[in-house]
């Protein structure tokens, strides 16, 4: 939500350290026409599929791995054929927080269920 606002992100209860930014929450849904029987010259529209846009967490480096960890669920780097994929845990609920000038809470989105599709990271400090 690149608009200013403070915003803090939490899962699991807990804010996640070090969220930066947050990109805009978007959805889209197709326009369905179709025609009545008794109407063959005019159509009318109805909504169809609902699709959402990725959602991109920008975060900066910590010493915390919890977030880099959760991303790993989905592919673990030189894990054996087959293996690369752990099915358990590896989507989660997130809450957006936007809060105001004060650091309260103004509105909640709760995105679920989140999963980790690209992640871009350099080694952590000490590695």
């Amino acid at each position: 939500m690149d608009t200013g606002f403070k915003f803090q992100v939490r899962w699991d209860g807990r804010v996640v350290v070090g969220v930066t930014k947050v990109s805009a929450l978007k959805r889209s849904t197709e326009v369905i026409e179709h025609r009545e029987g008794g109407d063959p010259s005019t159509s009318r529209k109805s909504p169809g599929l609902t699709k959402f846009q990725p959602i991109v967490l920008k975060r900066g480096v910590t010493h915390d791995p919890e977030f880099e960890n959760w991303a790993n669920l989905v592919y673990q780097s030189g894990a054996l054929l087959g293996a690369e994929v752990s099915l358990k845990n590896f989507r989660k609920d997130i809450d957006i927080e936007l809060l105001n000038e004060a650091g309260q809470m103004v509105s909640r989105y709760r995105v679920a269920p989140l999963l980790a599709v690209r992640i871009h990271s350099l080694a952590r400090p000490g590695c």
